[in-house]
């Protein structure tokens, strides 16, 4: 398998561009695969300069349905006319965040590209194929991060917190092993990982994604002794973690002081070969 940064907050080199959003390729035994689309249409650009022909997309994934993953999505369908989209049912209900002077800034993805036929829309589970499933619904049984206070949804014309509903894991199933590929993990990713085990009897063998320990609206991370909790917690799982985006580059390296070389980095013009 292999996976190829398309979007972060970072770049692996001046040739490619970065900003704040995901988006993966992902090349499987049986698939091409997109999952999230950055901010912008970046990941675009950045896919020319990978060698990445996005036409040839079979299936792509939306996370959840915040801008930084979804705001290339108009780029996307331009680029590739035959790929499903497979999101949360929620996905296009309006999300927000709070900023500066109590401005709350919608966060959501383009109500103009509404309708699609190409858009599926999911409940819970998903099972894609034999190679790929979805899941969602997380249960909150350990902290969640704290940067999900300054996000919003609406109830009528008030503001209350965003429950998540909107937001999805991707699961790839290769001989009989599982990559685990999470977006933001507003749900946390330690339930997220735990919940993984629950329905499946084991834990995944690598898990990837952004894990939401650094909030844009405060500008802060988590406390140093909850990142470093969470480190000992993702070490007991046994899995290869690789992280991005969300997670932040100061809770990154407490991250990588406890769990050494079973964490790593993926920045925008990364590429990661994963043996299975």
């Amino acid at each position: 398998m292999m996976i190829k940064v398309l979007s972060e907050n970072t770049a692996a080199s001046d040739e490619f561009g970065c900003e704040h959003g995901l988006s993966l390729y992902v090349e499987t035994n049986r698939h091409r695969l997109l999952f999230d689309t950055g901010a912008s249409g970046l990941f675009a650009e950045n896919a020319e300069k990978l060698g990445v022909n996005l036409s040839a997309v079979d299936v792509a994934v939306l996370s959840h349905g915040h801008y930084d993953h979804g705001g290339g999505l108009k780029t996307f369908l331009a680029k590739n006319e035959r790929a499903k989209v497979y999101m949360q049912e929620k996905a296009f209900e309006p999300h927000y965040s709070n900023r500066p002077g109590g401005i709350k800034a919608d966060i959501g993805l383009d109500p103009a590209l509404l309708p699609n036929e190409r858009f599926v829309f999911c409940k819970g589970h998903q099972k894609i194929d034999g190679e790929l499933e979805l899941f969602s619904e997380v249960r909150e049984i350990t902290p969640v991060p704290s940067g999900n206070a300054e996000l919003f949804q609406k109830s009528g014309e008030a503001f209350v917190p965003d429950e998540f509903a909107h937001e999805q894991n991707l699961v790839i199933w290769q001989n009989k092993r599982a990559v685990l590929i999470a977006g933001c993990a507003h749900r946390g990713i330690l339930n997220i990982v735990r919940m993984f085990e629950s329905d499946y009897g084991r834990f995944p063998d690598v898990v990837i994604g952004g894990f939401h320990l650094h909030s844009r609206g405060t500008g802060k991370s988590e406390a140093p002794e909850a990142v470093d909790a969470l480190a000992r917690e993702l070490l007991q799982t046994g899995a290869q973690y690789c992280t991005c985006h969300c997670t932040g580059q100061e809770a990154y390296q407490r991250l990588k002081t406890v769990m050494g070389t079973r964490i790593g980095y993926l920045s925008a013009g990364s590429r990661l070969a994963i043996n299975l």
